[in-house]
């Protein structure tokens, strides 16, 4: 089959979006559109609601839909984990049960994998899984889980062999998570919001068809899905325009869906550094002329915009239809180095004053939950230690580290580990 070009592509958007696009429909209506015409996402195939365009498909058609003051794809780990691991990785039958009230918006997600007990170490994790019939009995804890209080469907790795290394013997599943054996509790965090969950699985049931992979073969799934994770670790609020002359009802219940997503991110910005107040603060507090906090501040904005670029050459490579790789890892290590750099910058600058929760100056309280939370951006999505790591295997070339447990039977690790 021809590659389409460029131009072709954008023409047969704008005729689609010509034809189709009207302001008075629901946002859910026009979803529907958009997934049975294969544009949501152009570049899966036909198979997924796609219409098996190049990878670089996506962004054009993207830019298109904006372009007319329409909404895109939903928000959420939905489409930005679940979908595209489902794609890789499902079953024809689970990719047709999923993936459209996924790309509408119908159904929202979770992520379960850590626990306590697993978490930098994610292979050491002891939920169980054991078939029953045509079910999967599941029993264990989940921790810091981002929206599994109002999630539709979670993404669970559990134990289905215990007499295999701890690496083989996981399994990767769709779990229904309106149904009795979960209960979903709330984690107050220490910058007084509560963003994440611990999950408790008693007698969970997963119907059998919703193995994603191969049994035993979850590992290799989960790092898919924390690839995926590591490119779009950048959140962005979208930007929406109504059409012209016209109140566009899809865009307006956007705008309210877009709303009550980030209110679980709202503290996100604080967690990567707040590196656009530095300068205005070193204004505030009289200090912009200190040699040592103006060489702090342009090494700060000198690594933030290397991270930056860093970014975007991770999101080229997807354009470029290429899987997530090492660079997803290079840019969560970088982002983790800009925090801990603005940590500092901030410190100096406010010293004492920046645990502040109401002061003189505008931002105060920003920063004391900055102080706060910066360290967290080096531990979700995987330590900075995990990301070296990887770094060093698949691009430096070294050797994994040595250690004789792993190929020992997890039944036998956790026995000695008690």
């Amino acid at each position: 089959m021809n590659t389409p070009s460029r131009e072709a592509v954008e023409k047969e958007i704008r005729h689609w979006l010509t034809s189709n696009w009207d302001p008075s429909l629901s946002l859910q209506a026009w979803r529907e559109l958009l997934v049975d015409a294969g544009w949501a996402v152009p570049s899966w195939s036909r198979q997924c609601f796609g219409r098996d365009l190049p990878a670089w498909a996506d962004q054009v058609v993207a830019d298109e839909i904006r372009s007319i003051g329409a909404v895109g794809q939903p928000l959420g780990s939905g489409m930005s984990l679940a979908a595209p691991t489902i794609v890789e990785h499902g079953s024809d039958e689970l990719r047709q049960l999923i993936l459209r009230p996924t790309l509408t918006g119908e159904k929202t997600w979770c992520q379960l994998f850590s626990e306590p007990g697993a978490g930098s170490d994610l292979a050491g994790l002891s939920t169980s899984a054991v078939l029953d019939g045509d079910e999967w009995v599941i029993n264990g804890q989940k921790v810091w889980n981002t929206s599994a209080h109002h999630a539709d469907y979670g993404m669970l790795v559990a134990r289905t062999s215990w007499d295999v290394p701890k690496h083989h013997g996981i399994s990767y599943f769709v779990l229904p998570m309106h149904q009795p054996g979960i209960e979903v509790r709330g984690i107050k965090q220490m910058n007084r919001h509560a963003s994440f969950n611990e999950v408790f699985l008693t007698d969970a049931r997963i119907p059998a068809n919703h193995l994603l992979g191969t049994l035993n073969d979850g590992w290799r799934v989960a790092r898919a899905t924390l690839a995926h994770e590591r490119t779009f670790s950048t959140m962005r609020r979208p930007k929406f325009v109504q059409s012209a002359g016209k109140q566009s009802r899809a865009v307006s219940e956007a705008e309210v869906e877009a709303e009550e997503h980030f209110k679980t991110y709202v503290w996100y910005p604080q967690r990567a550094g707040r590196v656009d107040l530095a300068i205005e603060r070193a204004q505030q507090y009289g200090v912009a002329s200190d040699l040592v906090i103006r060489q702090e501040i342009a090494a700060l904005i000198s690594f933030q915009r290397t991270s930056e670029w860093t970014a975007l050459r991770a999101r080229a490579a997807r354009a470029l239809g290429r899987p997530p790789g090492p660079e997803g890892s290079l840019g969560k290590l970088a982002a983790s180095q800009v925090a801990r750099m603005a940590h500092r910058v901030h410190t100096l600058i406010s010293g004492a004053n920046g645990m502040l929760t109401t002061g003189d100056h505008p931002h105060d309280a920003t920063i004391a939950e900055v102080l706060v939370s910066t360290p967290a951006q080096s531990i979700a999505g995987g330590t900075d230690e995990i990301q070296k790591s990887i770094i060093g295997e698949k691009i430096l070339g070294l050797a994994r580290e040595s250690d004789p447990s792993l190929e020992l039977p997890y039944r036998e690790v956790a026995r000695r580990s008690q």
